[in-house]
């Protein structure tokens, strides 16, 4: 397992009657970023917890930089960097000081331990603001702080948990720009989740879709969107005087395939959308079917996930770690 960061073999997490995880593996390179894809709720962010140490598996095994996650906890968390969904500073104290309380808790001190806090800070552009209390940054601020902090003790492995939920595009093209530099300057090898397509697309060397805590689909992303085609032409439709099922009807030349999906949509894999729609349209209306939409695009991530389970990615509603949260709260007052 020399050649792999993250190694996952059938790992499971059960909270009571509910699987939030269901027997995922997959193998993480060192120095790649890898994503994991998928709507709120399907499980990344309990992926996270587990390789991370902070939820023991319920079953299933997994390494991260060579140490299993269970049997060598500590080794594993002296390997790793992480940034939480949800917001860890300290506000009331200044961006150095939570640097440098977070230094001494993995033992760095003296020089060692100045040295590194600035050299983090202007690697996230934030060494101008080192004595400015983390009350008054922006959510980009804090965020960029949080990735400086993950990274003080040099970890090999950085896991960032949705990392630019509800920043602006252009804090969210800041942070992918830091990202790319860790990977490429650093080597640093970065697990990532995330619900948006384009941030999987524009950062990710390889990827997994995961959806109802199962791997769907694995791959680097134009592997992926090679599973739906070349284009993919949507159309709403009703048949009209019994005509036949849409995908029965329209499953022929130059339609590869026809996957049925909710409320009357069908999409279409064709090679040329350019040239299948006038053809489909004729032998729609022919066969009696009346078409209320017409869209095509070339393929995207949501289209494979789309294509895969019939919604889109964010159609999924709920978050998973609002649950985990839950989950805690019970436990807390139950052992009241």
């Amino acid at each position: 397992m020399t050649e792999y960061a993250v190694v996952a073999e059938g790992l499971v997490k059960k909270f009571g009657s509910i699987t939030a995880v269901a027997g995922v593996s997959f193998k993480v390179r060192y120095g790649e970023i890898f994503g994991f894809l998928g709507p709120n709720g399907a499980g990344k962010t309990t992926t996270i917890h587990m390789l991370a140490t902070l939820l023991k598996p319920t079953a299933g095994d997994a390494w991260v930089a060579g140490h299993h996650i269970v049997k060598e906890s500590d080794a594993v968390r002296r390997s790793i960097g992480v940034v939480f969904q949800d917001p860890s500073l300290d506000s009331e104290l200044t961006a150095y000081e939570n640097m440098y309380i977070h230094g001494k808790i993995y033992g760095m001190s003296g020089e060692e331990l100045r040295y590194r806090i600035e050299e983090m800070l202007r690697f996230v552009e934030l060494y101008e603001h080192r004595n400015r209390l983390v009350k008054y940054f922006s959510g980009g601020m804090r965020r960029r702080l949080e990735i400086a902090r993950a990274l003080l003790h040099k970890p090999k492995v950085l896991f960032l948990d949705e990392p630019t939920l509800g920043l602006d595009p252009q804090t969210r093209a800041h942070i992918w720009e830091y990202i790319r530099r860790l990977r490429d300057e650093g080597g640093v090898t970065i697990f990532l989740t995330t619900h948006y397509m384009d941030e999987a697309e524009e950062l990710c060397d390889r990827l997994a879709i995961i959806d109802h805590g199962k791997i769907i689909a694995e791959g680097t992303p134009n592997q992926l969107k090679r599973l739906v085609g070349s284009d993919v032409i949507y159309l709403k439709v009703r048949a009209v005087n019994g005509a036949p099922n849409p995908c029965d009807a329209l499953s022929a030349p130059p339609v590869m395939e026809c996957k049925p999906l909710r409320e009357g949509m069908i999409a279409l894999k064709v090679s040329d959308a350019t040239q299948a729609i006038p053809v489909i349209l004729e032998k729609a209306a022919s066969m009696g079917l009346k078409v209320a939409e017409v869209s095509y695009r070339k393929p995207t991530l949501n289209d494979v996930f789309l294509y895969l389970t019939g919604r889109e990615i964010r159609e999924e509603e709920g978050s998973e770690a609002d649950f985990l949260k839950h989950v805690i709260r019970v436990r807390r007052f139950r052992r009241r």
